[in-house]
């Protein structure tokens, strides 16, 4: 089999598809060494807060409907499905919810809870509250 380099100087046109398919390997490698490298138990810490009974049945954007009382959460970088610890470090106490949704798009915070989510590790009276997660 001739290689892509070969094949465009015997056809007589630029190795444009040879280039091509080399932006598309290096994209390809750079996106999996990028991930690869990531510490799985790194912990990230801020503020979160919860959505509630208002978007109840409402499409996510992973294509499910919204649970309030179910235990998922969204982020504007986790993949979704991800298994995810998030802890109130003020109790100590902690859930493991999924990762369905994109968001917060609120400045400042980095989770978006479910309401289920939100009252296992605080009050929802609280609005908003500070807390840790990692990937289980």
């Amino acid at each position: 089999m001739l290689d892509t380099v070969a094949m465009s100087r015997r056809l007589g046109t630029p190795s444009i598809y040879f280039l091509f398919l080399m932006f598309r390997f290096l994209s390809i490698a750079s996106l999996a060494s990028a991930f690869a490298f990531l510490p799985v138990h790194a912990r990230t810490c801020g503020v979160a807060s919860f959505y509630g009974t208002e978007f109840h049945g409402q499409l996510t954007a992973n294509g499910e409907r919204f649970n309030a009382h179910g235990r998922t959460l969204a982020s504007r970088s986790l993949p979704f499905g991800a298994k995810v610890k998030v802890t109130n470090p003020a109790t100590g106490k902690s859930v493991v919810a999924r990762s369905n949704d994109r968001g917060p798009f609120v400045p400042g915070r980095i989770l978006d809870l479910s309401y289920a989510t939100f009252a296992a590790i605080a009050d929802p009276a609280q609005g908003l509250v500070r807390v840790c997660y990692r990937l289980v």
